[in-house]
C-alpha cells in the first residue's frame, strides 16, 4: 500500500506542472529572466518619497501563471512624514462596494489599514528596517475595490489577527484572501515582493522606471 502510495505522488510531481501547461494552452519557457541588483535599486529610490505604493519591477510568464519581483517601502507608522502619494491603493474614482463582514456594532480593538487581495498571492522578504505585521483574522465593513498592482481587494479595520514583529531577514507568505497590514513600524520598512499570478499580472511588462540597456 505504501509503494502505491508513493508511486502515486512521483506520477503526480510528473505530471502536475505538464498537466498545467496542457491546461492554460501556453508554451513552456525557455529561458531565464534576470533582474539586477542595480534594477532593484532604481525602483527602490523612487519608493522613498512615496507614502503608500508597490512597485513591481518585471512581469514574468512562466509558463502557467506570470510572475513578477516588487520593490516596496513603508514608512514610520509612529512618526509619519508628509510624502507623496503614490497611488498604489485606490480604484481611480470608480463606485466603491462594501466587502468584509457586515456589522452594526464593532467588536472592542480592530486594526485599521488592512487588506485582503481576492487573487494576489504575496511573498516577502524583509530587507532593512522592520515592525509589527498583522495578518489572519476579518476585516468588517471594509471597501472593496481595485488595488494597483494587486488587483480586486478588500481594505479596512481586521479583528482577530495575529502579529508579529519581522525584521530584515524575515519571510512572509500571504496566500490570496489573507488579511495583512503593519500594525506598528518604529522608522521604515523595506521589502521584496513575490507574486505569482495567473490573473492580475500582465506579462511582459518592465517597469518604466528600470533604465533599458
Amino acid at each position: 500500500m505504501k509503494m502505491t502510495v508513493l508511486r502515486v505522488l512521483v506520477v503526480a510531481s510528473v505530471l502536475g506542472p505538464a498537466m498545467a501547461f496542457a491546461q492554460t494552452a501556453k508554451t513552456k519557457p525557455t529561458t531565464a529572466t534576470y533582474i539586477m541588483k542595480e534594477e532593484i535599486d532604481q525602483v527602490s529610490a523612487t519608493e522613498q518619497s512615496k507614502q503608500v505604493i508597490d512597485e513591481n519591477t518585471k512581469v514574468v510568464d512562466i509558463g502557467y501563471e506570470n510572475f513578477t519581483l516588487g520593490v516596496i517601502h513603508r514608512g514610520s507608522t509612529r512618526h509619519p512624514v508628509a510624502m507623496e502619494d503614490g497611488g498604489g491603493r485606490g480604484n481611480g474614482g470608480a463606485a466603491v462596494e462594501s466587502c468584509g463582514r457586515k456589522m452594526a456594532s464593532l467588536p472592542p480593538g480592530g486594526t485599521t489599514g488592512t487588506i485582503t487581495h481576492d487573487f494576489q498571492t504575496e511573498g516577502y522578504y524583509i530587507v532593512s528596517g522592520g515592525g509589527t505585521m498583522v495578518t489572519g483574522g476579518y476585516i468588517v465593513n471594509g471597501q472593496h475595490s481595485d488595488v494597483a498592482p494587486n488587483g480586486p481587494s478588500c481594505s479596512g479595520t481586521a479583528y482577530g489577527v495575529k502579529k508579529v514583529v519581522v525584521k530584515p531577514g524575515d519571510a512572509v507568505i500571504i496566500p490570496a484572501g489573507v488579511v495583512h497590514g503593519w500594525a506598528d513600524v518604529p522608522d521604515h520598512v523595506d521589502y521584496l515582493s513575490f507574486r505569482p499570478s495567473q490573473r492580475v499580472l500582465q506579462a511582459g511588462w518592465v517597469n518604466p522606471i528600470i533604465s533599458k540597456k
